[in-house]
């Protein structure tokens, strides 16, 4: 069912310009033993991680490990996934990247500190506070316009009979509707996802260009963060600057940490998740025919593309000497969240490998579990449910062009990023 696929990189940059597509990134030395040196930029894991993940349980790893680029621990089963997310004790978000990248600080030498990168006591009380701007009615004023912009974007395909839904589509969808939220230019979005693609992608095997979109990133919202403070709005960068935590106004660093978070979380995880679940619609053909006969059943459908296809895996770095199992672990040391692992546990889902569109027990881990668990799991829901609802209902009918040309990033977050696919000849409505 889940076939091998070409690797997508981004290629190498020079200052100010673009990452390539299709160019080699990095060469990595190949895996010999994945319970004792696992590798997750190998080619066979970014395009096809789940026989990996299986093999390690079935074999009887509850934690794997490496030592590339630091000690690292991934774990391979739902309990051992969200024991450690649970765990805040031993456990610290401070570092949330799959692999080490410094820490970002002001220019007076504060840290930059977002809800996903924050321990207590600071982490509960800056989450409350923008948990209103994305519960369900909070979001529902973004209903429309997403609807809207799938339609214009399908519209600008649809009499071609083919397209990359992954390029031109699911990739279109979510940086405009952050930039809704934050006030930021709708039209920049694709800066604004190369940008995330340098910082959250390629940065991971490149410090220099991470660095670059990273800078690029943090100077972007300075000058958004002055503007709002001379005219502000109803966004999510004004809301923040008018806020307050315990009668004080929220730190700068904080307000920073936050809105960079916003951008770089709110595209390539969605967009990701849009990408997989139209993946799995264009190869399996019964599977778009019964959504398209039956739409009520598409947020069900929804979830368990969340599940099977969960996009993301966190760290956590361990704040003291603790144990994995049986396995030592030193203060310092990193932990993979792995959901995607933990939502194909046998243990917890029956026929995990499975993909059932209508199935009603699925209490996956894709937003992940613990006090972190993702505060835009509403918006990503509402994205991808219109994404999809809308795909139908004007491309009833589409196929997989090329399944071998389909190409995969991995990380920190899994997607399909060249998805070539063809559709009858459709006049635009």
């Amino acid at each position: 069912m889940f076939g091998h696929a070409a690797t997508i990189r981004l290629g190498p940059i020079e200052p100010g310009g673009s990452p390539q597509r299709g160019t080699a990134m990095s060469t990595v030395e190949p895996v010999e033993d994945w319970t004792s040196d696992f590798e997750i930029f190998d080619e066979e894991f970014v395009n096809d991680p789940y026989p990996i993940w299986k093999d390690l349980r079935d074999s009887g790893c509850p934690f794997a490990r490496t030592e590339r680029r630091q000690t690292t621990f991934m774990p391979t089963t739902f309990e051992g996934v969200r024991d450690i997310a649970g765990n805040v004790e031993e456990w610290s978000s401070h570092s949330v990247s799959v692999t080490p990248t410094p820490i970002s600080y002001d220019d007076d030498g504060n840290r930059l500190r977002s809800i996903i990168s924050s321990d207590a006591p600071h982490h509960m009380p800056e989450r409350q506070l923008m948990l209103p701007f994305f519960a369900p009615k909070a979001i529902e004023k973004y209903r429309e316009h997403t609807q809207e912009l799938c339609r214009e974007l399908i519209r600008g395909f649809i009499e071609d009979g083919h397209a990359d839904f992954a390029g031109d589509y699911a990739r279109q969808i979510p940086p405009r509707i952050i930039a809704a939220i934050l006030g930021i230019d709708p039209d920049r979005s694709n800066e604004f996802t190369e940008w995330v693609q340098g910082a959250l992608e390629l940065g991971l095997q490149d410090p220099e260009v991470r660095e670059h979109y990273s800078e690029i990133i943090r100077n972007f919202f300075v000058d958004e963060i002055k503007d709002r403070m001379e005219n502000p709005g109803d966004d999510l960068i004004s809301f923040l600057l008018s806020a307050e935590i315990d009668g004080e106004p929220v730190p700068m660093p904080v307000i920073r940490g936050n809105v960079g978070l916003m951008l770089i979380a709110g595209i390539d995880t969605t967009w990701s998740s849009i990408g997989s679940a139209l993946w799995h619609l264009a190869t399996h053909p019964e599977d778009r025919q019964r959504l398209v006969d039956e739409p009520e059943l598409i947020p069900t459908a929804v979830e368990e593309f969340l599940r099977a296809y969960a996009p993301v895996t966190m760290a956590r770095v361990a704040s003291k000497d603790t144990k994995l199992g049986t396995q030592e672990v030193r203060k310092g040391d990193r932990v993979m969240l792995t959901f995607p692992a933990a939502n194909r546990d046998p243990e917890v889902f029956e026929d995990p490998e499975e993909i059932i569109i209508d199935r009603q027990k699925n209490r996956h881990v894709a937003f992940g579990s613990g006090v972190h668990r993702c505060l835009g799991s509403n918006l990503a829901r509402m994205e991808m449910t219109i994404a999809i609802t809308e795909m139908l209902a004007m491309i009833p009918e589409f196929t997989c062009a090329e399944p071998d040309e389909v190409t995969w990033a991995g990380g920190q977050v899994r997607g399909p990023r060249y998805l070539p696919v063809v559709f009858p000849n459709r006049t635009a409505l």
